[in-house]
């Protein structure tokens, strides 16, 4: 029998189970780039130096984090949330199962 005739489903539970780790993961993401977001203009106005000093082309800290840094944040954080889902999601739902049927646990004794 050839492996790419049989279809494939995956139950209730694993659909269940990948989308409570999904949303989990969503979350905790969102959850970072609200602090960061909001943190920016928190740092402007408690910490003086924040606004005041001048670093390399005479920008303020805030407004370089403002300018260029939280553009490299975005990216970090939208490529990690995007690996890390896509990397749940194919563990979870659809594929063969490692150890399902003992293959796996053979190879590993060798």
């Amino acid at each position: 029998m050839d492996p790419d005739d049989v279809d494939e489903h995956d139950t209730p539970a694993e659909v269940d189970a990948a989308f409570r780790t999904l949303r989990r993961v969503a979350i905790t993401h969102f959850l970072l780039f609200l602090a960061v977001v909001t943190g920016v203009p928190a740092l402007s106005l408690t910490l003086g130096w924040w606004s005041d000093a001048r670093i390399e082309g005479g920008l303020s800290p805030g407004f370089a984090m403002a300018a260029f840094g939280l553009y490299a944040f975005f990216l970090v954080v939208g490529l990690a949330a995007a690996t890390l889902s896509n990397a749940v999601e194919s563990r979870m739902l659809g594929g063969d199962h490692p150890g399902a049927d003992g293959a796996d646990r053979h190879e590993d004794q060798q």
